[in-house]
């Protein structure tokens, strides 16, 4: 269960970085709510997620699935740019995320 906290927890990490680009610094309400509940609910479950899973794994691949999704998200929203080394070094994060699962497994 642990593992599934710690994936809802990098997702909503997602949905804050996402929400810091929508919130337009902090000036539209409705943004501005969605990411600060992101933020606490993505801390609150990565805290839960530490209980029974060790901190640099956990730690490391809520990072990865917040950066990973972000940045795949400015692709598809906000037409970043996606050129071929961008996407290959987002690969090697992606395998970094399942190295390191498949590592405490």
């Amino acid at each position: 269960m642990s593992w599934v906290i710690l994936l809802i927890a990098g997702l909503l990490e997602v949905g804050w970085a996402i929400g810091l680009k929508y919130s337009d610094g902090f000036t539209k309400l409705w943004p501005t709510v969605g990411t600060v509940f992101s933020l606490v609910a993505s801390f609150l479950l990565l805290g839960l997620a530490l209980k029974t899973l060790p901190v640099g794994t956990a730690y490391a691949i809520w990072v990865g699935i917040g950066a990973l999704g972000t940045a795949l998200l400015g692709i598809l929203l906000f037409d970043e740019s996606a050129d071929v080394l961008k996407l290959v070094s987002l690969g090697l994060i992606f395998a970094g995320i399942v190295g390191l699962k498949l590592a405490h497994a």
